[in-house]
């Protein structure tokens, strides 16, 4: 357990995500407030739909979507993080949808069917922000490295500012927030829960293994670019950065056959971060579930979301 005696150490993980967001480069944060404007709302079966307009960074706004369920107070909040898959023109509204390496109904209803209230954003390039194919990703990617900076960190900044928006809320301030995510929103749910310590659950799907692994198996290349933060891996394990999350409670699922969670990688995260909530007495609180299947959520993966967020959120 030498390797996680910094875990327990409050200031010595503050310099673990403080090193984390340094890697990210510098973010396009504002001086005020995260702020918003309620564009539209309708209610149907499954929630009242509201489309918001937020102030997230310098550069552009941002269309989110915000799901209340119906008739009753939220029993907490979910942030939703979409999946890449090449999609561009998807983004957020994957939560109304759907998308083909998901399970359906869309997460939306179902969320909402089980009392969260859900916040999910265009992230960078995706979605209404990319302005009818005009906004490149990989134009996006070598703008900000020539300025020092990586689109993966302009995303993680927009997802926290997001909930920091959504924590301004007065009925949803208070409430217990958990991020959950397929793919590239694994990825995202997975380092927002690193680096912001108020978020009190994570679920990734499909995309959490080390980092050695998937060099070793050459499935690192079917990542996109933006997955790629210039100097992480010289101070950063996949695992390392799981264990911010330690002890709060985690929920990682895997496609036993998937190229993107090779599994030596996905064994070697689970030894680790088993050891890591070991070592905080919260060994209960890491769970790694794998299932035979590809780079796909099924009907056993979402059964388990659902059941640990009646059970945990």
């Amino acid at each position: 357990m030498k390797q996680w005696l910094w875990l327990g150490d409050a200031a010595a993980t503050a310099r673990r995500r403080a090193d984390l967001w340094r890697l990210l480069g510098p973010r396009p944060a504002l001086a005020t407030p995260p702020t918003g404007v309620k564009i539209s709302t309708r209610e149907t079966e499954i929630a009242d739909i509201e489309n918001w307009t937020l102030t997230l960074n310098s550069e552009e706004p941002v269309p989110a979507l915000l799901l209340r369920p119906l008739n009753r107070a939220p029993r907490g909040l979910v942030l939703y993080c979409h999946a890449h898959g090449n999609r561009f023109e998807s983004g957020k509204d994957e939560l109304l949808t759907g998308r083909s390496a998901l399970q359906m109904p869309a997460y939306g209803e179902v969320l909402t069917s089980l009392g969260f209230a859900v916040l999910a954003i265009d992230h960078w390039c995706f979605g209404e922000r990319n302005f009818g194919g005009v906004k490149s990703e990989r134009a996006m990617i070598k703008r900000l490295l020539w300025e020092g900076k990586t689109l993966w960190g302009y995303r993680v900044h927009d997802a926290l500012a997001s909930l920091a928006w959504a924590r301004m809320q007065p009925d949803l301030a208070t409430l217990p927030v958990t991020a959950l995510g397929l793919s590239m929103g694994s990825t995202m749910a997975v380092w927002a829960a690193a680096l912001d310590p108020t978020i009190n659950a994570c679920i990734d799907l499909c995309c959490l293994a080390e980092y050695d692994a998937l060099i070793e198996s050459g499935g690192f290349d079917q990542h996109g670019e933006y997955f790629f933060v210039p100097g992480l891996k010289t101070e950063f394990t996949a695992a390392e950065i799981s264990a911010l999350i330690a002890p709060r409670r985690h929920l990682s699922l895997i496609g036993r056959d998937d190229p993107l969670t090779p599994t030596g990688g996905v064994s070697s995260v689970n030894a680790k971060l088993r050891d890591a909530y070991a070592s905080l007495a919260a060994p209960e609180h890491w769970q790694q579930q794998v299932f035979p299947c590809g780079h796909q959520e099924t009907r056993d993966m979402r059964r388990a979301v659902v059941s640990f967020l009646q059970n945990n959120a």
